[in-house]
C-alpha cells in the first residue's frame, strides 16, 4: 500500500504519465501493478535500512497515516524532479516562439494545463511521443524502482539534499533549453541586428515591417535542425532524470 502511494504520487506529476491524455484509471492501475511488483524489493530495502518491514510498518492508525503522507510527499518530490528535467524541452520551444514571433499566437492547452505557442506545444508533444516510442518511460520507472533502495519506506526526505537537487535541476533546465534552441536563437538575434542596421542606413525602407515574415521563415527553415535533434535530447534527459532520482535518495 505504501509503495503504491509513492508510485501514484510520482505518476501524477512526472512525465509522460502526468499528461491528461493518460486517463486517471490507467495511472491507478499502473500504480497498483507496479506496487505489487516492487513490494518485495521495498520490504527488503526497508529491513536492510533498519526500518520496520511488512505489517510492522502499519503498527497503528496514526503511524500508518503518517507513513502514507510521507510517501505522498516523497513521490511528489521525485516526480517534480523528473518533470523539471523534461521541462527543458518545453522551455526551448518557448524560447523559439519568443524570438521567432510565434508568441503572439499562444493559447492555453487543456491537456497539459500550460499556455504556449506552436513550437512549445510541438516540442512537448514530440517529447511525449518519443518517451513512449523509445521505451524511455521504462527507464524512468526503473529509476523509480531503485529509489526504494536509496530511500526506503519509513525513511524521510533529506530536505537539504532535495533543495540541492532542485537548485541544480533549475540550472540544468536553463542550460539544456539554451543547448536545444541556442543555435536558432542566435540566428534570429542576428536577423534582428541586421534589420536594425538596415533601418539605421535606410529609414524609409521600414525594415522592421519585414521582420515578422522574415523571422517566421527563418524559424520554419532552420527549426527543423533543432527538431531532428530531439531523440538524442530525450535520451540524454532520461538518463539525467534517473540520476537525479537516485541523487535525491542519497
Amino acid at each position: 500500500m505504501l509503495a503504491g502511494v509513492r508510485i501514484a504520487a510520482f505518476l501524477v506529476i512526472a512525465p509522460p504519465f502526468a499528461h491528461r491524455a493518460v486517463p486517471g484509471t490507467v495511472k491507478a492501475m499502473l500504480a497498483m501493478g507496479l506496487a505489487l511488483a516492487m513490494a518485495p524489493r521495498a520490504a527488503r530495502a526497508a529491513a536492510a535500512a533498519g526500518a520496520p518491514a511488512g505489517t510492522e510498518i502499519a503498527s497503528g492508525t496514526a503511524t500508518f497515516l503518517g507513513d502514507v503522507v510521507l510517501q505522498v510527499v516523497t513521490g511528489a518530490a521525485l516526480g517534480f524532479v523528473v518533470a523539471m528535467v523534461f521541462a527543458a524541452v518545453q522551455a526551448a520551444g518557448a524560447a523559439i516562439d519568443l524570438f521567432g514571433g510565434f508568441q503572439l499566437a499562444s493559447a492555453f492547452d487543456p491537456m497539459s494545463m500550460t499556455s504556449g505557442a506552436q513550437w512549445s506545444r510541438l516540442y512537448q508533444l514530440t517529447t511525449l511521443a518519443l518517451l513512449f516510442a523509445s521505451n524511455a518511460y521504462q527507464v524512468v520507472l526503473a529509476g523509480l524502482a531503485r529509489t526504494f533502495d536509496a530511500l526506503p519506506l519509513g525513511a524521510g526526505l533529506d530536505l537539504s539534499v532535495l533543495a540541492h537537487a532542485l537548485t541544480t535541476g533549475v540550472t540544468q533546465l536553463f542550460v539544456s533549453a539554451l543547448q536545444i534552441a541556442g543555435p536558432l536563437i542566435a540566428v534570429l538575434f542576428l536577423a534582428d541586428v541586421g534589420l536594425g542596421l538596415l533601418t539605421r542606413v535606410a529609414p524609409a525602407l521600414n525594415a522592421f515591417a519585414l521582420g515578422f515574415p522574415l523571422k517566421i521563415l527563418l524559424t520554419l527553415t532552420l527549426g527543423v535542425t533543432a527538431y531532428l535533434a530531439l531523440p538524442h535530447v530525450v535520451e540524454a534527459l532520461t538518463d539525467t532524470s534517473v540520476s537525479d532520482l537516485m541523487g535525491v535518495g542519497r
